[in-house]
């Protein structure tokens, strides 16, 4: 029905996440609230009504039962805290995990130095090393014919980038669980899953919020929302994970584009290590924050910033353009690169660009590929 109808529905919770689809995929605005504040909406049944000059509910009888009938006094609240501030109830409860014959301790386990990495749709093998070599392949350097993945607008949050909200039936992320035997109410959560990369590249910009600016508006102004894109040069709408995927196949390299403050929030590590799954070669913003640009140089994707009065807006790009970037062969700290936009007109424009790898290891880190196999390299000649 919320789908049907494209509501905006509304969640009232006492977590400290307020993020969009956190609570359900269809749920787009989230409020953060005291407990009893969210057992008042509960009543109430919208965030609409005000709860200082308007009744929660009519209850039997007609009766109006206001927010002041429900709320718990100091009394109440204190008699409540001794009882949660109990050391001896933590410490008996927290005993019975490792208790013998608990349900923890039937978990079959492997044996060993070496994970057996069991058939899972929690966990999986990370691909971060595969065909891993104590040669490092040769420095990345320019990046020419690439396409664009998504055109996205400011304060896009790392979030939005990698959701850790419930997964939807429909997404990518739900039918690879369908295919693998997952039924809907077992799907839990990107966060329960992210131990296993082919959920998590699936959520890739799979938020029900973001809007891709590829897209063209509806006719009322509106814009689609959720994970799609469109696949060049056909135009043809698809999700971001099917169109990357379509790209990687045909050896076609991918960048994003984003506006002032790409990538802000919490520090997710699988905004970036999806972006290095999907394909992506850059990231161009107006501005970034400071940890997810290092977690993008940290996973081999370049970030760049426009610079001066330079956007995505200004300059024009539209998403169906073809990419060059260049000046890259010889990486240095807060060097100058070079866009080149190839329209489908003929046209050529060339936008300067500042590379956004702010330090020397930083250099180290990004030429093989990330710090991932940097590290490891290191750890195994001593």
């Amino acid at each position: 029905m919320i789908q049907e109808n494209d509501l905006v529905c509304a969640a009232v919770l006492s977590g400290n996440r307020n993020f969009e689809a956190r609570i359900h995929p269809a749920i787009k605005a989230n409020f953060l609230a005291s407990p009893p504040l969210v057992v008042a909406y509960a009543i109430a049944g919208s965030v609409l009504r005000d709860l200082m000059t308007e009744p929660l509910v009519k209850g039997s009888g007609g009766r109006e039962v206001w927010i002041g009938d429900v709320w718990p006094s100091s009394a109440e609240v204190q008699a409540l805290m001794k009882l949660a501030m109990d050391p001896g109830s933590y410490i008996a409860n927290y005993r019975k995990l490792t208790r013998p014959g608990d349900l923890w301790s039937d978990v079959p386990s492997a044996q060993g130095q070496v994970y057996d990495w069991p058939k899972s749709t929690y966990i999986a093998e990370p691909p971060f090393f595969r065909d891993f070599s104590m040669v490092p392949q040769s420095a990345q350097g320019n990046i020419r014919g690439a396409r664009a993945l998504g055109v996205f607008g400011d304060s896009i949050t790392t979030d939005h980038i990698s959701p850790a909200g419930t997964i939807k039936v429909g997404s990518p992320a739900g039918q690879y669980l369908v295919d693998h035997g997952v039924g809907k109410a077992d799907f839990n959560s990107y966060g329960s899953r992210r131990g296993n990369h082919e959920v998590m590249i699936r959520g890739s910009f799979a938020n029900v919020r973001i809007k891709n600016l590829m897209i063209p508006p509806r006719e009322d102004g509106t814009r689609v929302e959720g994970g799609m894109t469109l696949f060049q040069p056909s135009g043809k709408q698809m999700f971001i994970y099917d169109a990357a995927m379509n790209y990687i196949a045909q050896g076609t390299p991918t960048v994003v584009f984003g506006g002032e403050e790409y990538g802000t929030g919490s520090s997710r590590d699988w905004a970036a290590k999806g972006m290095q799954l999907l394909g992506v070669k850059a990231v161009v913003a107006r501005s970034f924050e400071r940890i997810h640009r290092s977690n993008l140089v940290g996973m081999g994707v370049l970030p760049l910033q426009f610079k001066g009065a330079d956007s995505v807006e200004s300059i024009g790009i539209k998403g169906n353009e073809e990419f060059d970037i260049v000046g890259l062969d010889d990486i240095r700290p807060q060097m100058e690169a070079i866009l080149v936009i190839r329209r489908g007109d003929g046209s050529r424009r060339e936008v300067p660009l500042l590379c956004r790898i702010d330090t020397p290891v930083e250099v180290d880190y990004y030429r093989p590929g990330g710090i991932l196999p940097y590290v490891l390299r290191a750890l195994m000649t001593g």
